[in-house]
């Protein structure tokens, strides 16, 4: 009979979403489950399984199973007890108290306090590719006793109560890591945290095993058994991992765009676009303007002459995206909806590559660059191979490189050996903390993923964030975030194409999967399978 009511529920609901799109799809319909193993497909295969030094949306995706933040967030941002069960913000915004949740413990049984944080919040500003700039205006980390932790800031920093999650700040074990190199720590890889699941194996290539937690610090959960994150690098066999049962449950768009339509109709599979609040950002061009080439304003004005915005989000995304020229996604309270300075026009693409002293050969091209697609999903090499197409309109002749993703990263932050790079960065929570990290000076740090990889230097630029991170009136904020915008659009360190709108694949029989901005990049301590 219910079986027969949710299927009733699910024709007159459209799309049902993981958390209950209407009041039959809801708790009302069916009662929890204990027990079972769900199969999350996550791709490319993770590079760590925890996300202390990196940002990359595959690490995130695990690291929160292990380990936690202080605090969970609700889809307006709202900060929810984790680790931390209570907390104030004091003295005009520059004094933070967090009362810790007694009783924790690390899964090798070690006592969990208020020394782990301090410990970790000091460390990730050092090694996390974002944290330097959340946590620039702390000037102490005081631990008073076991369960409470006091932060104090030399100004106000707005944003900051938002930065707890566990996949934005993780709490480590101090016990475990001190004394090592972080990055070299095998806990890295064999998680030791407070989370809702233990970490089993890793056997490389194929999965990730994740068991429940019998001890986690939240009675009852987590509902599964296991939770068993699976390696399918091609997309279209992870389609038909779908359609075969063999995976319940994959996120940042898991299968080939193509292929939504036909799975959207497959009843026992549906679709959620929640859960990428923190994530979602922009897809878009990262020039390196130490070439010499391509420090040339001209030549990338005429790149951006070149590019058809409109054909990405059509041709490449299906649809699933909204043409941009912003750093910020057009949903962002801080968007600028100015047009861009530069757009769509090949006669102009033209005439700027010949005013910048870059005339046709008699083979008709003008210079050759080398472009290096993210190698996370599909996207990133299909708007490598337009662009390819677009820019030979122009005489610009790009050879496409592909590698493993550890290799991407070492040769763009690390080597910066590369020419230009499409990739898609998350806006995060606050401008400040998603966006400042691609542009400001002192975010140009080498070897650090995910930051500033263009070597771009504007001082107005640095002036205006460093402004905006302390900014309590919106007024000001947006103002600030609005010269920001107009600025980057003009000078071209990068260029932003479309917004995407992320996807998570789904079976019916998974529940309670997407309860937070985070997504899939929760603990999925709440996660049940209806059996």
């Amino acid at each position: 009979m219910i079986q027969n009511l949710l299927r009733t529920a699910l024709v007159r609901c459209g799309v049902l979403s993981l958390a209950g799109a209407c009041a039959l799809a809801g708790p009302a319909a069916f009662a929890q489950t204990r027990g079972g193993t769900l199969n999350f497909v996550v791709t490319p295969e993770p590079t760590a399984l925890v996300d202390v030094a990196t940002t990359a949306v595959n690490v995130l995706k695990v690291s929160p199973k292990v380990v936690e933040g202080l605090l969970d967030y609700d889809f307006d941002f709202r900060p929810k007890p984790s680790l931390a069960t209570s907390w104030e913000v004091a003295d005009d915004g520059r004094r933070y108290v967090f009362h810790l949740r007694r009783g924790v413990k690390w899964q090798d049984g070690q006592p969990f306090t208020s020394a782990d944080v301090a410990w970790s919040l000091q460390t990730l500003r050092s090694v996390h590719p974002r944290a330097k700039t959340t946590f620039a205006n702390v000037t102490d980390i005081a631990t008073p006793d076991p369960y409470t932790v006091v932060i104090t800031l030399s100004k106000p920093a707005p944003y900051l109560i938002r930065a707890f999650s566990s996949s934005e700040t993780p709490i480590l074990p101090k016990h475990v890591y001190e004394g090592r190199d972080v990055l070299s720590n095998p806990a890295n890889n064999a998680p030791i945290g407070t989370g809702p699941f233990r970490f089993v194996k890793w056997v490389r290539g194929s999965y990730i095993e994740y068991a429940r937690n019998d001890d986690y610090w939240d009675k009852g959960k987590p509902y599964l058994d296991r939770v068993i994150v699976k390696v399918i690098e091609d997309p279209a066999a992870r389609a038909v991992a779908f359609e075969n049962g063999s995976v319940d449950l994959g996120a940042d768009t898991p299968v080939p765009l193509s292929d939504l339509a036909r799975l959207k109709a497959d009843p026992k599979l549906a679709i959620e676009t929640r859960g990428y609040e923190f994530q979602a950002g922009v897809a878009r061009i990262e020039f390196n303007l130490d070439n010499p080439v391509l420090k040339n304003l001209k030549v990338r004005q005429a790149i951006a002459s070149a590019i058809d915005r409109d054909v990405i989000r059509k041709v490449i995304y299906y649809g699933y995206a909204t043409a941009s020229a912003s750093p910020l996604m057009p949903s962002n309270p801080y968007y600028d909806p100015a047009p861009t300075p530069y757009p769509f026009d090949v006669a102009r693409a033209n005439r700027l590559l010949d005013d910048a002293g870059y005339p046709r050969h008699a083979d008709g091209t003008r210079f050759s660059l080398t472009l290096d697609p993210l190698p996370i999903g599909d996207l990133p090499a299909r708007t490598a191979a337009y662009l390819k197409s677009a820019l030979a309109r122009v005489g610009i002749a790009v050879t496409i490189r592909t590698q493993d993703l550890p290799a991407y990263l070492k040769r763009i932050y690390t080597d910066r050996d590369f020419d230009f790079s499409v990739n898609g960065m998350s806006n995060l929570f606050d401008p400040v903390v998603g966006v400042a990290r691609l542009y400001t000076t002192d975010n140009f740090r080498p070897g650090v993923p995910f930051t500033n990889g263009s070597h771009y230097s504007n001082p107005e630029i640095d002036r205006l964030f460093a402004q905006a991170a302390q900014e309590t009136d919106e007024t000001k904020r947006r103002q600030s975030f609005s010269q920001i915008q107009r600025i980057l659009e003009r000078d071209l360190p990068d260029l932003n194409l479309v917004s995407p709108q992320y996807v998570t694949v789904y079976a019916r029989s998974v529940h309670d999967a997407t309860t937070s901005p985070d997504g899939t990049a929760a603990s999925f301590a709440d996660v049940w399978l209806q059996r």
